[in-house]
């Protein structure tokens, strides 16, 4: 599971995973730097709403990053393992832009904006910014950010420390998050799977497939500002 990922994408891939043939448990391979909030919930409710269904355990195991939304995928895991050097946690949300308050102005440029409804516009990114822009934006990315702690604190219940705040934003690695309990361990996917189920466990790999177009074409010249964005998103962490 990567960045940009969403629930109607994932779903058929997820859905197949726990009703095809009766699996002793299914396993999340997680790579992803965040996305969007709605479709991590999404697709974590998914994910623990076939394995109650289904009793089947599920198994989070992280490559490279699992922050922020790709945090709140692996709390969809029973538990969750990390390689010494994943970045793992956090737990925040963000809201990032750019301002040019005087690039118009500069260039004899009038920027004209009417609205029907004071509230239309909003933190724009041409004018100063303003106070009550701010504390609007607040209201709107404190209840995510509440709704994601309360994912994390109803996944690891009796993991986490009492006298921590891991909601900071902050991430952790390898070890380290083990010790916070945000994770339960280190270990691979194949090895832990085998630990656990025998060295004779089958496992079956499913992904999202791609149309011949899009492995030929790659990302079309639309997507080219998603793509940096991403890029973005992975170089926070070293990536």
């Amino acid at each position: 599971m990567g960045a940009g990922l969403n629930d109607a994408t994932l779903a058929p891939m997820i859905e197949k995973a726990f009703r095809r043939g009766k699996p002793a448990a299914v396993a999340l391979a997680i790579n992803s730097p965040g996305g969007s909030p709605v479709q991590s919930a999404l697709i974590a409710a998914r994910i623990r709403r076939l394995a109650a269904e289904k009793k089947i355990t599920v198994h989070a195991f992280v490559e490279d990053v699992a922050a922020s939304g790709g945090y709140w995928l692996a709390t969809a895991g029973d538990d969750i393992w990390v390689d010494d050097s994943s970045v793992v946690g956090s737990i925040g949300v963000i809201s990032a832009s750019f301002g040019f308050p005087d690039l118009l102005a500069r260039h004899g440029i009038e920027r004209r904006v009417h609205t029907a409804g004071k509230s239309k516009s909003f933190l724009d990114p041409f004018r100063p910014e303003k106070p009550e822009d701010v504390a609007r934006l607040r209201t709107i990315i404190e209840p995510i950010h509440d709704a994601f702690k309360a994912q994390v604190s109803e996944r690891r219940t009796g993991k986490l420390p009492a006298d921590r705040d891991l909601f900071t934003g902050d991430v952790w690695v390898g070890k380290a998050a083990v010790d916070e309990g945000l994770a339960d361990g280190v270990g691979h996917l194949v090895p832990k799977l085998k630990s656990l189920y025998g060295d004779k466990v089958k496992l079956v790999p499913y992904g999202v497939k791609r149309s011949l177009f899009q492995r030929l074409s790659g990302r079309l010249l639309g997507d080219a500002i998603d793509l940096i964005e991403e890029r973005a998103i992975w170089a926070r962490y070293g990536l």
